[in-house]
């Protein structure tokens, strides 16, 4: 890692943290803790309002707005091809919203990146619009952990009503799949998006309960097949 990169991780990790120790700060970016005392200081004398000391921890004093100029190639590339499956199957809001989000990367891009561009594509031509209609409801339900009333399609062509609570979205073998509660089976279960033919939104929001958030989902996944 280039030591400029270094220096804008570094003001990114603490900007977003509170009191930081030097060994933490080093761990995350695989360098030394002298290497991290090093660079406090020097961003310090550039005027990076840094308190704290060695042994102690670092934070800073108040907010910095670093612009993130340092880009290098693959990390722009990796901007790029991310924004563009977004915009074909992220769904209309964030299909904009990544839209809106790559005009204003390039606005703050050095000269020499200004015209570079990947030839990593997701075309969108080929999709129907109606696969992702209920993605953004989805999304956003799962983050508020509203309860919905879901009409489904399976595979053999049954339609069931269940009430759900949304838990994550994945993007899973070519097709976006919801990780869900479900009231009706008092399981986990994994819904495919393009099978959903209605959502309602009933109004109402459910707690963190242990042993049915995403994360006991996934320690038995990992558990079952390690």
């Amino acid at each position: 890692m280039r030591r400029a990169d270094r220096l804008f991780q570094l003001v990114q990790l603490l900007r977003h943290r509170r009191l930081t120790t030097a060994k933490e700060l080093a761990e995350r970016l695989e360098v030394s803790t002298r290497t991290i005392y090093r660079d406090v200081q020097d961003l310090c004398l550039s005027g990076i309002p840094i308190e704290g000391e060695a042994g102690v921890g670092y934070l800073l004093r108040h907010e910095v707005n670093v612009p993130p100029l340092m880009f290098n190639e693959a990390e722009l590339e990796a901007i790029q091809v991310g924004m563009r499956m977004v915009q074909a199957w992220g769904g209309k809001e964030l299909s904009s919203a990544a839209k809106q989000a790559m005009i204003k990367v390039e606005a703050v891009l050095p000269a020499r990146l200004q015209d570079y561009q990947s030839l990593m594509f997701a075309p969108d031509f080929y999709i129907d619009t109606d696969e992702f209609k209920f993605l953004d409801v989805l999304r956003i339900s799962s983050r508020l952990r509203e309860y919905l009333l879901m009409e489904y399609r399976d595979v053999k062509e049954a339609n069931t009503q269940r009430e759900i609570r949304p838990l994550a979205i994945y993007f899973w073998k070519g097709t976006w799949t919801l990780l869900a509660w479900c009231e009706l089976r008092n399981d986990f279960r994994n819904f495919r998006v393009d099978r959903i033919t209605g959502l309602t939104n009933l109004g109402r929001h459910f707690d963190v309960t242990p042993g049915e958030e995403m994360q006991d989902y996934i320690e038995a996944m990992e558990a079952q097949y390690s």
